[in-house]
């Protein structure tokens, strides 16, 4: 029986990905590199975004400007202020949850603070956000799934991981937890590929957990 839900931010609390992945297409398009916001969802979500750069550094076959990360960082979250909402049907699902919860992410705590306050539900998650920034450890990687779990007082076998992104996926399986797969249309394969059950909707999640 599930005793602990640990959800991933972005793409399956709040809806960040087009925003984020939009403006860092824009920005990487001025120093030559191309790709479909569709591949982006694909190769970016549940990373680290140094390792986006990297991706993209390779791509272009030269450095981005020393600033680009803070240039980003400052885009995005102007955007995030105004933006971002929060996923369909979460608001319902959280309502009705009788056990513990909370959010583990590859974000900075700023981050995650911002993007739940502008969704309207950082309230929900008050002392139950978890940042890889804390820990020093980012998705492929479990780490931050790990110490959500302990910090949450419950052993892995309890807990079930929501993720949308193949990092994310691959960290849920990779520590021993039964990971569910938000499936955007983009990530479906992806996602199944790296061992998650997948869902298409809060209301279809709520079925497979017996809630």
């Amino acid at each position: 029986m599930v005793k602990c839900i640990i959800f991933d931010c972005d793409g399956v609390l709040v809806d960040t990905e087009k925003i984020g992945n939009g403006i860092l297409l824009a920005m990487a398009q001025e120093h030559g590199f191309e790709m479909e916001l569709e591949d982006a969802y694909r190769y970016f979500n549940g990373r680290n975004l140094k390792d986006c750069f990297r991706y993209i550094e390779e791509a272009i076959d030269q450095k981005l400007p020393e600033d680009f990360e803070m240039q980003y960082r400052e885009k995005s979250f102007e955007a995030f202020k105004t933006q971002v909402k929060p996923m369909k049907g979460i608001e319902n699902f959280i309502s009705k949850l009788k056990i513990p919860y909370c959010v583990a992410s590859s974000g900075p705590m700023k981050k995650i603070r911002l993007n739940l306050e502008v969704a309207g539900l950082l309230d929900k998650f008050e002392n139950r956000m978890f940042s890889s920034y804390q820990i020093g450890s980012w998705k492929p990687d479990p780490g931050i799934f790990l110490h959500a779990a302990k910090e949450m007082g419950f052993e892995v076998k309890d807990c079930v991981v929501i993720e949308d992104s193949k990092a994310g996926v691959k960290a849920g399986v990779s520590g021993g937890f039964k990971v569910y797969g938000f499936a955007n249309g983009f990530n479906n394969e992806d996602l199944e590929e790296e061992g998650a059950e997948l869902f298409n909707s809060y209301e279809e999640l709520s079925e497979k957990l017996g809630f």
